[in-house]
C-alpha cells in the first residue's frame, strides 16, 4: 500500500448547456454533420445548436434523423435532416445541395459517421472489410471533398473535423478494417490541412475516448457489461460525459481555433497513453473474443 496521495480523478465538467465559448458563436453558420442522429454525433450536433448554428443532420436511418432531429429541436435551434448514404457521391451532392437551399452553404463539416464491429482478420469477409472501409474512409473522403469543392470555388472559408480512433496510431487486434479506415482518416486530416489550408480551409481531427451512452455498439456494451465503475479503469478514474466531446469539436471550428489545422484532438483522459510497468500475460485475441463457455 503506497503512503502518497490519495488518487481522486480528474474533476467534473461544468454543467449540460454550459460552454466555454460566447452564446451566440454559430449564430448564422450552418454544420452538416454525418452520422449526427445518435450517440457521440448527436452530442457534437447538440453543442454546436447551443450556440447558435443551424444544424444538418446526414443518416442513412429514419429513426436516427428523427432521433438527432428531435434532440436539436429541444435545444431550440433549426434542424434539417438528408437521406444520405455517404458511400455515394451523388448522395453526398444532393445532401450539400439540400442543406444549402435550406441554411446557406455548410461552414462546418463533421465527418462523423462510420462502420464498425468486432471480427478476427482471418475470418473476415471481403464484403465486411470493404463496407467498413468503404463508409469509414471512403465516405469520409467523398465528404470531404464535396465541402472543399463547394468552398474553392466559392472562394469562401470553411472547416473540417474528421472523428477518429486512437488505434489510427496503435492498430486495433480484432478491429483490423476499422483500424485500417481509421489510420486514413487521421493520414487525411494531415494531408488536406495543407493542401486546403491556403484557402481558407481548416482540417481537424477528434478522437474520442469511452463516453458511455445509449447508443454504443453491442459489442461496446459487452464489454462493459458487468462493470460497476468503468471509471477505476482510466487515469482520470472516471469517464467521458457527451457535452465534453461537443465542446472540443465547437472549440476546433470557431473563430477561436483558425491557426489550429491538420492536428488530431484525442479526449480521453489519457487513456490510450497509460502503460502498465509490467505487462500482463498476453490472451489472444481470439481467446478473448470467444472465451471459455
Amino acid at each position: 500500500m503506497s503512503d502518497g496521495p490519495t488518487p481522486i480523478g480528474l474533476p467534473e465538467p461544468p454543467p449540460l448547456g454550459a460552454s466555454a465559448l460566447p452564446a451566440g458563436t454559430y449564430t448564422g453558420s450552418t454544420v452538416f454533420i454525418t452520422g449526427g442522429g445518435t450517440g457521440l454525433g448527436k452530442a457534437i450536433a447538440t453543442e454546436f445548436a447551443r450556440l447558435g448554428a443551424n444544424i444538418v443532420i446526414a443518416s442513412r436511418k429514419s429513426d436516427h434523423l428523427e432521433a438527432g432531429e428531435q434532440a436539436i429541436k429541444d435545444v431550440g435551434a433549426k434542424v434539417l435532416t438528408v437521406s444520405c448514404d455517404i458511400r455515394e457521391p451523388d448522395h453526398i451532392a444532393a445532401a450539400f445541395d439540400a442543406a444549402t437551399n435550406a441554411f446557406g452553404m455548410p461552414n462546418v463539416l463533421i465527418n462523423n459517421a462510420a462502420a464498425n464491429f468486432p471480427v478476427l482478420a482471418d475470418e473476415m469477409s471481403p464484403n465486411a472489410w470493404r463496407t467498413v472501409v468503404d463508409i469509414t474512409l471512403n465516405g469520409t473522403f467523398f465528404c470531404a471533398r464535396e465541402f472543399a469543392r463547394r468552398h474553392l470555388a466559392a472562394g469562401s472559408t470553411g472547416s473540417i473535423i474528421n472523428v477518429g480512433a486512437t488505434y489510427a496510431w496503435t492498430g486495433g487486434p480484432g478491429f483490423a478494417h476499422s483500424a485500417a479506415a481509421k489510420a486514413g482518416v487521421k493520414n487525411m486530416v494531415e494531408t488536406l490541412a495543407v493542401e486546403w489550408g491556403p484557402y481558407g480551409i481548416q482540417v481537424n481531427g477528434l478522437v474520442p475516448g469511452l463516453f458511455p451512452h445509449e447508443d454504443m455498439t453491442a459489442d461496446i456494451k459487452g464489454n462493459l457489461k458487468g462493470l460497476d465503475d468503468k471509471g477505476d479503469r482510466q487515469p482520470a478514474l472516471r469517464t467521458g460525459r457527451l457535452r465534453e466531446l461537443g465542446w472540443a469539436a465547437t472549440f476546433l471550428a470557431s473563430p477561436y481555433a483558425r491557426f489550429v489545422s491538420g492536428h488530431t484532438f484525442v479526449v480521453d483522459g489519457a487513456n490510450w497513453q497509460r502503460r502498465s510497468l509490467t505487462n500482463p500475460p498476453v490472451v489472444t485475441v481470439r481467446d478473448q473474443m470467444r472465451p471459455p463457455t
